[in-house]
């Protein structure tokens, strides 16, 4: 397996930019995911690498090999990158070993060890190697796609939305044995995504692709308790942004005085600021006269957990999330504490993320659609 590194890569389709300057290095042995929403760019730096496409400037390295710019083109079948594809794409007419065995040498196809090998290392029982792809469950193909992706030992594996199609739990049980599979061979890979959950329990570092750039690559933990910025805070997890007055060491919202930690490494000068809040820091109580009290709206239950819109007096929205064992009911007054400390962003550097994070905050209306 091999590091990728790509840099100040860009592409347009004629009047459109695509990606505009991307520098991204994934290290040898690790995943990288590749998180942003519809159109922001992912899949096309996923081709760029597999070399489906040619970038219009920048280079594609994977290990000490330049594959793309500096007046070089490795041609995508000479790149010894594997691809497992959003729906699979096995080949209808081969069995699952002949699925698996299709870009091995003649020799290892006849033999069958590495197919078994592979199916071990998937988490698939060997009996299957002679069923036909429509005779697996969906889950069994996506394993059975990354089997063939990682035959030839490839420098990069390349994961497209991989797990899309799947019902929850069977995606949940899917991209465990993935991960399980992708570590035990030791394999450099790269999963695009729009799915937070996803990201975040996969990766060994998330690279978060806006508008054509990349606007922030760290670790999964990293990234959810200090993001960049608050559009990407929204995106990358349920958000309570609340526009606060920093005096006095505290951070002034209709929560109370909070404690913070500034978001920029310079600091935070007093005065205007937006802060940000992780729903699962808010704690409910009955209502006592030292902590803000709000009005339970509705209250979305999911079994493990509970999500419970808050109306605060000043009329802000907010929202918890609580043990599914123990929510208040809608019309309760509840008391809120806050645990932990908001991070806190300098007014003139929320301004421009404050709409999109407003929207996502507040999530969809009671008796919306």
């Amino acid at each position: 397996m091999s590091s990728l590194t790509v840099e100040g890569l860009t592409k347009s389709f004629g009047a459109t930019p695509v990606l505009t300057g991307v520098d991204l290095h994934v290290p040898e042995g690790s995943l990288t995911a590749l998180l942003g929403p519809s159109g922001c760019g992912k899949t096309t730096l996923l081709r760029l690498i597999a070399g489906f496409e040619d970038p219009d400037s920048g280079t594609v390295v994977l290990g000490d090999r330049v594959v793309a710019g500096a007046g070089r083109r490795v041609a995508a079948r000479r790149r010894g990158v594997g691809l497992v594809p959003q729906e699979g794409g096995l080949f209808p007419h081969l069995t699952v070993a002949g699925n698996i065995s299709f870009g091995l040498p003649r020799r290892q196809r006849r033999d069958g060890g590495r197919v078994r090998e592979l199916l071990t290392l998937v988490g698939l029982d060997g009996a299957l190697a002679d069923r036909a792809p429509h005779q697996l469950s969906g889950g069994q193909q996506q394993r059975v796609a990354l089997a063939r992706a990682l035959a030839p030992e490839p420098s990069l594996v390349l994961l497209d939305e991989p797990f899309s199609s799947l019902d929850a739990a069977l995606r949940e049980e899917t991209r465990g044995a993935v991960s399980a599979a992708l570590a035990a061979s030791g394999a450099t890979a790269v999963l695009v995504t729009h799915d937070q959950a996803e990201a975040l329990s996969m990766a060994d570092q998330v690279a978060v692709l806006r508008g054509g750039r990349l606007v922030q690559i760290t670790d999964p933990r990293t990234l959810y308790r200090r993001p960049g910025d608050l559009d990407v805070a929204a995106f990358v997890g349920e958000a309570v942004v609340l526009d606060a007055d920093v005096r006095d060491g505290r951070a002034h919202c209709s929560l109370g005085a909070l404690r913070y930690e500034p978001a920029s490494p310079g600091g935070l000068p007093g005065g205007r600021a937006r802060v940000l809040l992780r729903p699962e820091q808010l704690r409910l109580s009955a209502p006592v006269p030292t902590a803000p009290v709000a009005r339970v709206r509705r209250v979305d239950f999911f079994g493990h957990d509970s999500r419970v819109w808050l109306d605060l007096p000043d009329g802000v929205r907010v929202s918890a999330r609580l043990d599914g064992a123990d929510v208040p009911a809608a019309g309760d007054d509840v008391s809120i504490t806050v645990r932990g400390a908001a991070l806190a962003f300098a007014a003139v550097d929320a301004a421009a993320a404050a709409a999109a994070v407003d929207a996502a905050a507040v999530g969809p209306q009671p008796g919306s659609a």
